[in-house]
């Protein structure tokens, strides 16, 4: 055993034991497992993740998900590791249990029959669980409005009361799956979820509307967020600058033709320059800067989640009438077309690929100063 910066590896003694309700073939729980799946020996057999507790990751070895009526369980490839994860550990959400929630992977096995047509396909997953895939057969009223993303009884893969992907196997409901095509590798795949995050404000925002577009922020997200409205707005003529404090970091984004400014540059803080702004530093400092940058009238979208109050003042947005936005998840589809095309490719973003059994210290290397995306591999 071993920690450090609040990281440690350590075991459960033993798996928990699987009650008779859970055992093969028993469909009175509502599923039954199909041919191919494990054996009762098998079930019990444990399976490595990474999981925080009391704002610590382990290690540990722990039983195979649970699958319920209209669940897939799926074999991880590679996961991500997102600044959300970081937060976790700092008390975000206070979430007790297996991190991760970008991945790619193969469906192992389908609890129901009718969904057996998905066992051996790689997939990615949205990573909110909601009304449909949890079983409802009332869904609440965000779920009828078409929002899923806000239900009522969400559980979040990895964030909130969800197990999540970094792990050797995990358990989603089938309706959050979708297909990788076969020509996106996994290191490609395993971004879909941020991705899909920044294909969000394109369902937001009318970007046809703007010329001048600013990202404030230069990390993982802030360097999606750039390329996808990049990709967007080519035709429309969209200027799109990415204002950031690290050199390396703009470096890679001037490799995919995005304009970048320093943060302690003159340019960088020039009142009214921007008609759409996007906040993804991570930090609260970025919406002062927001604030600053956007024309009256123009648009600022939230990105940032971070862990503890925000000191901002925010009478310019009053005086200004500035439209601003929150933004989380988005549309997968957008995001899994733009990795096929090509348009979009963020393997160059990835600083280094890590073990599974290497969570904590690959999580400890994610923070250090210059890295961009880490990933771990799997299986």
């Amino acid at each position: 055993m071993y920690a450090t910066c609040g990281l440690r590896l350590t075991r459960y003694a033993e798996p928990r034991k699987i009650p008779a309700s859970e055992e093969v073939g028993y469909s009175n729980a509502g599923f039954a497992w199909l041919p191919g799946a494990s054996t009762y020996a098998q079930m019990l057999s444990p399976m490595l993740a990474a999981v925080t507790h009391r704002n610590r990751v382990a290690a540990v070895q722990k039983p195979l998900p649970r699958l319920r009526a209209g669940w897939a369980l799926v074999r991880v490839r590679l996961a991500g590791i997102c600044n959300t994860d970081v937060e976790i550990l700092r008390g975000y959400h206070d979430f007790q249990g297996t991190l991760g929630h970008e991945f790619v992977g193969d469906v192992e096995r389908v609890a129901s029959a009718k969904d057996r047509g998905w066992v051996g396909r790689r997939v990615v997953g949205e990573i909110n669980l909601a009304c449909a895939g949890l079983g409802f057969r009332k869904p609440c009223g965000y779920c009828r409005r078409g929002i899923p993303t806000h239900c009522a009884r969400r559980r979040v893969l990895g964030i909130i009361g969800h197990d999540g992907a970094f792990a050797e196997y995990l358990a989603l409901p089938v309706v959050n799956l979708h297909r990788v095509p076969a020509s996106v590798p996994d290191e490609a795949a395993v971004f879909a979820e941020p991705l899909a995050a920044a294909c969000e404000i394109l369902e937001q925002v009318d970007i046809r509307a703007h010329r001048a577009a600013a990202v404030i922020g230069d990390g993982k997200l802030a360097q999606l967020i750039a390329r996808v409205l990049r990709a967007a707005g080519l035709r429309g003529g969209l200027r799109v600058t990415m204002i950031g404090k690290h050199e390396g970091k703009l470096r890679l984004a001037r490799l995919a033709d995005i304009v970048t400014a320093k943060l302690s540059t003159r340019s960088a803080s020039r009142a009214d320059a921007f008609t759409l702004t996007v906040e993804a530093t991570g930090s609260p400092s970025g919406l002062a800067l927001a604030q600053q940058i956007t024309v009256p009238r123009g648009t600022v979208v939230m990105k940032s989640t971070f862990h503890g109050a925000a000191n901002v003042e925010t009478w310019p947005i009053v005086v200004k009438e500035l439209t601003v936005i929150g933004s989380r998840c988005g549309p997968f589809p957008p995001a899994l077309a733009l990795l096929r095309s090509g348009r979009v490719d963020p393997r160059p973003l990835i600083s280094r690929v890590f073990s599974l059994k290497d969570a904590a210290k690959a999580i400890r290397y994610a923070q250090q100063p210059g890295v961009m995306k880490v990933l771990l591999r799997v299986s």
